[in-house]
């Protein structure tokens, strides 16, 4: 499938879902949205030539280095409001995290390579500092920081959290102003936890559907938005019933019920998209065996690349999967796009979001 026939797909699902909810037509890559599985990641207080060994990604990423820049996740907030990564180029620095967060500042140095249809989370003119010690990153805003607008507080923790725990070296994160320690965001109040913020408290949070929370986990999944001519991924929070006992299997359900009233967003999965078997999950792996739904063409047996990436950053959300086998009636014949039989496992990418050429 071509990128105009794909994007022109997509648009009309995402169009369709907006009618539906009643909200009209809208317009317009830690190296990835989570950790990926193979790539080397630099810590804080590495710069990129100081990367103790070269990996395959670190051949595949030589002419950004060589640039003198790095491909960074950095989460923006969209026009739907959602908060979501873009992959963009930073100049390389000693000081990672730091940089990564000066970027989400309003009218700085992102302002430049922005793109459209996106916006920044921290107020114009915040500092920052960023120390990491033991799995934790202590961040420290300036007094600017308390003049973001109410509606966004919500989002900054989300986008600062996310955009932290990309590098390996941070697992939850601190939040500090003028040296003080934060127990609650300071202008709308939302509490932050003593243990510190991490992915595990979610991202766009979705407990519409949820008639006791108390009796529900949640579960991040892999929607689909659009801005200008670019389809992206947005993570979404639900719900899940502890009734779900299979994860896996939860996460498909999700995915093939689509994102419901949330504006802006569609599945890749189409309603009718099933397993067949229960799935299987062997050293990392996890194997799906759907019914023919799941195929883009029946006659070449095609699965498409949006419902395939968002089945893989769905699944290697979960603890312990790395990588997604898709089977169709028991058979590994799908082929990708480009028509390449998919005989092994499929990795989370390491950007997600990037920019296309």
């Amino acid at each position: 499938m071509c990128k105009r026939a794909k994007i022109a797909a997509v648009a009309v699902i995402l169009a369709a879902s907006a009618f539906i909810s009643g909200c009209g037509l809208f317009g317009k890559g830690k190296e990835k949205l989570d950790p990926p599985q193979d790539v080397t990641y630099l810590k804080e207080g590495e710069g990129l030539e100081t990367a103790p060994e070269e990996t395959a990604s670190d051949k595949e990423t030589a002419g950004e280095e060589k640039a003198g820049t790095v491909m960074r996740d950095l989460y923006l907030i969209d026009r739907n409001g959602m908060v979501v990564s873009q992959t963009l180029p930073l100049p390389a620095s000693e000081s990672a995290a730091k940089q990564a967060l000066e970027y989400l500042v309003a009218d700085g140095p992102v302002a430049e390579i922005l793109p459209n249809g996106f916006r920044t989370v921290l107020p114009a003119d915040t500092t920052v500092d960023v120390d990491i010690q033991d799995g934790k990153a202590i961040v420290d805003f300036s007094e600017e920081f308390a003049s973001y607008d109410a509606k966004d507080e919500k989002k900054i923790l989300q986008a600062v959290t996310w955009t932290l725990t990309q590098f390996e070296s941070v697992k939850t994160v601190e939040l500090r102003m003028n040296g003080h320690r934060l127990n609650e965001m300071p202008v709308n109040g939302t509490p932050i936890s003593e243990e510190g913020l991490s992915r595990q408290d979610g991202i766009n949070i979705d407990d519409s559907e949820a008639v006791d929370i108390t009796n529900t986990r949640p579960m991040t999944v892999y929607y689909l938005s659009q801005a200008d001519d670019e389809i992206y991924y947005v993570p979404v929070t639900r719900r899940i019933s502890n009734n779900e006992q299979d994860d896996v299997a939860a996460v498909i359900k999700e995915l093939a019920d689509g994102p419901g009233m949330l504006m802006g967003l569609a599945s890749a999965l189409t309603s009718d998209v099933k397993l067949i078997d229960e799935p299987k999950i062997e050293e990392g792996v996890v194997t799906l065996n759907f019914n023919e739904s799941i195929m883009g063409s029946e006659e070449k047996k095609i699965i498409t690349d949006v419902a395939l990436q968002s089945l893989v950053l769905s699944l290697t959300e979960q603890e312990g999967i790395e990588s997604v086998s898709v089977l169709v009636d028991g058979k590994a014949e799908l082929a990708n796009e480009k028509g390449e039989p998919l005989t092994e496992p499929v990795m989370r990418p390491e950007k997600v979001n990037a920019e296309s050429n």
